[in-house]
């Protein structure tokens, strides 16, 4: 691929994908399914205010979707594992011209989890990119689109436990890791964190995905998930995370300025495990923000947070303690499209 580029998140959309929550091992027993897919529609709902959504279900799963859905989100049907369009989705790029076209990275069930099963979802990125009638260009790298975060201007942010992880890259360098990045993406340069939250090592957790730790809010400009508690391992975590980013410049050579965006209050979930809720864990649509919300002391301020960043934009708090009990959040349950002619 050459002459193309991942647009950053906030760049106009042609439209929103998501896949909609059926029968799997994420969900343990039928209330947790019925939970889930309450908080997929609310979401969607969310998202449809702003642009269309394309919605993929399982066979036999249409009929529930839409009546959850209502009447203005697109349905399509195909084999589905599970429900995490970020990271089974492709990766959509444009081209110089203004042409769309989608990355479709290898996908191995997180890194080959004991759980997760992947033989349909491994082809959906394909799939959609048929579906939105692009072509699609196979990369050899073990990759999730939630692993990834751009400004569009050449900057990308990585974790060494995703993409350098025994479960997805096993014999890959750093380097031949940014190559491939870099040559997927557009991207120049690569900021490195060495690790995700602590409750992304759990059960269903991605093994330290980035999209719930720190994302570009403009050019420039990085928001970075802040624990305040010292309770939390996260604490120690998030003070990495900030002098880490702190002391970085993105592709142009711009001094990254760091917004602290505080953690949730809560630190520990029913089962007495650490929780990673996280604000960061957000989605731009065209013209607003869907932000998760933890029916937390935090939420508000969070969301305060996010209208000064994005004045232009309407900012939606949507409870996503259903989609982090799964192991995402609304970002990892959607995936943009890029607006045709975007450069």
């Amino acid at each position: 691929m050459t002459d193309f580029r991942m647009p950053a998140e906030w760049e106009p959309h042609e439209r929103t994908w998501m896949a909609w929550p059926g029968p799997n091992p994420t969900f343990t027993n039928d209330e947790e399914l019925a939970e889930a897919r309450s908080a997929w529609a609310s979401v969607a709902r969310a998202v449809r205010r702003f642009e269309p959504v394309t919605m993929v279900h399982g066979p036999g799963q249409g009929a529930v979707a839409r009546e959850l859905l209502g009447p203005d989100v697109e349905l399509v049907e195909r084999e589905l594992d599970d429900a995490w369009m970020r990271d089974i989705g492709p990766t959509f790029v444009t081209g110089g011209q203004g042409q769309l076209a989608a990355v479709d990275w290898t996908f191995n069930g997180w890194g080959g989890q004991e759980w997760a099963r992947w033989e349909h979802d491994a082809k959906i990125a394909g799939q959609v990119a048929d579906l939105a009638g692009v072509p699609s260009y196979p990369s050899p790298l073990v990759n999730e689109g939630g692993a990834i975060h751009v400004d569009g201007e050449g900057t990308v942010l990585l974790t060494e436990t995703v993409q350098l992880g025994a479960g997805r890259n096993p014999g890959w360098t750093r380097e031949q890791v940014e190559t491939e990045i870099h040559a997927r993406l557009g991207t120049t340069k690569a900021i490195w964190l060495p690790h995700g939250l602590a409750g992304d090592y759990g059960t269903y957790g991605t093994q330290g995905h980035v999209d719930i730790v720190a994302a570009f809010a403009r050019p420039g400009v990085v928001v970075v998930h802040s624990q305040r508690d010292p309770a939390h391992p996260d604490h120690a975590r998030s003070r990495e995370y900030l002098e880490i980013l702190r002391g970085e410049t993105d592709a142009k050579g711009r001094r990254l300025e760091v917004v602290e965006i505080p953690a949730p209050t809560v630190l520990t979930d029913g089962d007495g495990d650490w929780v990673d809720y996280s604000y960061i864990n957000h989605y731009l649509c065209n013209g607003g923000v869907v932000l998760c919300g933890f029916d937390d002391p935090n939420d508000e301020r969070a969301a305060g947070i996010f209208r000064r960043l994005f004045p232009e934009r309407t900012v939606t708090l949507v409870d996503a303690r259903a989609i982090f009990a799964g192991g995402g959040g609304i970002h990892c349950i959607t995936q943009q499209q890029p607006k045709r002619g975007v450069r």
